[in-house]
């Protein structure tokens, strides 16, 4: 069997058919079609339905996509392993890391870790949940450093992969504040949310929405389908964190957000809490790792981290109050 082999039927897994995967692969599509029939007879079975318009995964095919991605991330290891044992390759640790933390959280902790990691090198890459997922089921990746909630919806199945939470933090509703009311008594002075949750039938709020590869967006999703009573939210914009958060101190709609990530705007009135504490949502900082042996490099600073974290701490500390 040939590991290209592998690449090409994980390559037509992720894209949906052979046309776009060819192109990924930069092969014609005749040269993948053969490829994968070689695989599937080597298999013994077909890995994919081609009966119908779209090409989806056999139930052998779905089986045998984990086993594909282990072996191809087996490998990758082993060339890290043999390299650094014949030093031609520096120690270097590899992070995947959401967007927001790559830029909230990860500077100061990789800061504070300076003895865990040695001499070795950093390299962050940063991406959305999905993104970063992707980058450590293929070994891209030594670390992914992510959100996390037991309700979380992930491909990183606790049989493969180990996690350590390293912090908390909460995902509160946000709004920008309503227009100031005129002159009256003392207390008409006191800032309200341009949209307070939760709304209303026949007048949704404006619900600024993560992208559908967002992690904190499959929370907030699988929150809101159980939140009794429920939020009258019209959706109207999709995008990462940091934007989401920039359109709601616009004054664009309702959107959930890291309490860490925008406790300065609360703290200097910029946004606004859009719903009591009802309305939060607990969540961990947390470092997933695969159980396969890593580089030593790797390994060392995994041990360093679990040996030397002091408790997990909450980093959602509230504003002062105004």
């Amino acid at each position: 069997m040939d590991l290209v082999w592998l690449e090409d039927f994980l390559a037509i897994a992720e894209e949906g058919g052979f046309s776009r995967a060819a192109q990924r692969r930069h092969v014609t599509q005749p040269a993948l079609s053969r490829r994968i029939r070689s695989l599937e007879e080597w298999l013994g079975t077909p890995l994919f339905e081609r009966s119908t318009h779209t090409i989806t995964l056999t139930p052998a095919g779905e089986s045998f996509r984990p086993v594909a991605e282990d072996v191809l991330r087996r490998v990758l290891v082993g060339r890290e392993e043999a390299l650094e044992v014949a030093r031609l390759k520096a120690e270097t640790i590899t992070f995947a890391a959401t967007h927001s933390l790559s830029q909230t959280f990860f500077p100061e902790w990789i800061r504070n870790s300076d003895s865990a990691r040695a001499d070795s090198a950093v390299q962050l890459v940063a991406s959305n949940f999905a993104g970063c997922e992707k980058l450590l089921l293929d070994a891209q990746a030594h670390f992914m450093l992510a959100h996390y909630h037991p309700t979380l919806v992930s491909r990183l199945d606790m049989d493969r992969f180990q996690r350590v939470d390293l912090a908390t933090d909460v995902l509160i509703p946000i709004s920008a504040p309503a227009a100031k009311p005129g002159r009256g008594g003392r207390g008409s002075n006191k800032p309200q949310p341009r949209y307070a949750l939760p709304g209303a039938s026949g007048a949704p709020l404006p619900y600024l929405a993560y992208h559908p590869g967002s992690g904190v967006g499959r929370l907030v999703t699988s929150f809101l389908a159980a939140k009794d009573p429920t939020a009258w939210l019209a959706p109207g914009f999709a995008a990462p964190v940091m934007l989401l958060v920039d359109m709601a101190r616009e004054g664009r709609g309702v959107t959930w957000a890291p309490m860490s990530l925008v406790r300065a705007d609360l703290d200097g009135g910029r946004l606004l809490r859009a719903g009591g504490a009802d309305w939060d949502i607990p969540i961990s900082v947390s470092l997933f790792r695969t159980r396969a042996r890593m580089t030593r490099a790797a390994e060392n600073f995994w041990n360093s981290v679990r040996k030397g974290r002091p408790g997990v701490k909450s980093i959602a500390a509230a504003p002062r109050i105004r």
